[in-house]
């Protein structure tokens, strides 16, 4: 059971467990990075953490305390109970998903499926990655900051990402998923930019292409993945009737 918690120095703390929790992740709901590493734990069964939601625009990510977990002040964060602490989603992903034996990596036994895994890894933090975050930037974070979009830096992120899904079409034809034809960590890596590429109007870029489609229908309607989704859409309607609610 989860209960939801004012923090002084913190916008909001979720907790997971009861009892101690093996580690804090340090986040912001709606951020693309901290829900790489959620999905990851939903993926992974994994309930036994603590989650502390920043106020970014507060600045509490720039925070002394925090400058201490992240030495530039970013998100997301895990600490866990020992003092190991830990940032860099994709990193926090692949630890947690080694510590805690979720069925998301290749076997270490299986050399050229683990070279695959950072291969496949590689390719989504250079081609897919990066571009892909500088249009959430310009179409979705640059509202909540009353600035308007580079339309020239989308247009040149947008034909790089079309690029990106000409060549992982002929690649999906022939696997199930980006890394092989199991599903990892890799494929989670993609999922919040994509969610986010949806939101800014860009959908068409997933949907038009048949077999980047088929692997994104079977990434999304995962039951982990879609009760987190689910659980999401419902936190973000309840945050809307509360900034409603008259003071």
């Amino acid at each position: 059971m989860s209960r939801l918690t004012n923090s002084p120095g913190f916008a909001s703390k979720l907790r997971y467990s009861s009892k101690m929790p093996a580690f804090t992740l340090y986040g912001y709901r709606g951020s693309t990075n901290t829900d790489r590493v959620r999905l990851t734990l939903a993926e992974g069964g994994f309930t036994d953490y603590e989650l502390v939601l920043l106020n970014l625009q507060k600045g509490e990510q720039k925070s002394k305390e925090h400058l201490k977990r992240h030495p530039w002040g970013k998100i997301p964060v895990i600490t866990s109970s020992d003092g190991f602490t830990l940032y860099e989603s994709r990193a926090i992903c692949k630890y947690l998903a080694t510590k805690y034996s979720f069925p998301l990596l290749p076997p270490d036994s299986d050399v050229e499926a683990a070279a695959l895994f950072d291969q496949a890894q590689c390719v989504e933090m250079l081609y897919f990655a990066e571009p892909a975050g500088r249009i959430a930037f310009e179409k979705f974070a640059k509202r909540f900051m009353v600035l308007p979009p580079d339309d020239a830096v989308v247009s040149d992120a947008l034909r790089l990402v079309e690029m990106f899904f000409d060549v992982a079409e002929r690649l999906l034809h022939h696997k199930d998923y980006m890394a092989g034809n199991d599903f990892t960590l890799v494929d989670i890596y993609y999922l919040p930019l994509i969610q986010r590429l949806f939101a800014c109007g860009y959908g068409d870029i997933i949907v038009s292409r048949e077999a980047v489609s088929a692997w994104w229908d079977r990434c999304v309607n995962r039951p982990a993945i879609q009760r987190m989704l689910a659980a999401d859409k419902e936190a973000a309607v309840a945050a809307s009737r509360e900034d409603k609610k008259p003071v």
